[in-house]
């Protein structure tokens, strides 16, 4: 009788053990960061752009996420949509829209920008994925119509599908020698840390408040 409650005893250990190790292995829940260069940290490298940043302050926050950085440069909307399902495999939980930097550049028609995130936006939602879109802003080098309805885009989807915009992610950042690289384009870390900051005042909203430590 003793030695099959030793034995009991041992099962029940092991399973609890094996509990424990299988939840502290299983994968946190994501937040994905999808956008283009901007997102990917080109020409300073991943650790230094906005993902990673975000990633410390969650960390930081005691908070239970993995952020991974799904930007690839030069990335339009059209590209950026047929790579986006795979983008949303595992546990997705927030995803941060960055994108429109490269169709502003390149004249892309509005409405079709607008459908791409649209579809974007609408598929994220559909899979119960928070959206959180961060607003782009072009130069008028296509005309000021064209520019005004751009920047009316991000606004109209924010209020259309009831998700936060992040105001232009690269305000007070363009045009900042000390926030920019060389090539005046992409933001160096310094110019990274102001998009985390502005991006994380928005993030922070939609993560649940960490427990307190039991002390």
């Amino acid at each position: 009788m003793f030695l099959s409650s030793l034995i009991v005893a041992a099962l029940v250990s092991a399973t609890a053990v094996a509990s424990v190790s299988q939840a502290a292995s299983a994968p946190k829940p994501t937040i994905v960061a999808f956008g283009d260069s901007l997102t990917s940290g080109q020409g300073i490298g991943a650790a230094y752009a906005y993902p990673a940043l975000l990633q410390q302050k969650i960390d930081d926050a005691d908070l239970d996420y993995t952020v991974m950085n799904a930007g690839v440069a030069g990335d339009t909307s059209d590209r950026a949509l047929r790579r986006f399902e795979r983008a949303l495999d595992g546990d997705v939980r927030i995803l941060i829209v960055a994108l429109g930097a490269n169709d502003g550049l390149r004249g892309v028609p509005v409405a079709r920008l607008k459908e791409n995130l649209s579809r974007i936006i609408e598929t994220a939602q559909a899979r119960d994925i928070a959206v959180l879109l961060c607003g782009m802003e072009t130069l008028p080098i296509h005309g000021w119509d064209y520019t005004v309805a751009f920047h009316n885009v991000y606004r109209d989807l924010a209020a259309q599908y009831k998700v936060p915009l992040v105001p232009f992610i690269l305000f007070n950042v363009i045009g900042n020698p000390e926030l920019m690289q060389p090539d005046r384009a992409h933001p160096n870390a310094a110019g990274q840390r102001a998009i985390a900051e502005k991006i994380w005042s928005y993030l922070e909203r939609l993560l649940p408040t960490p427990a307190p430590h039991r002390r």
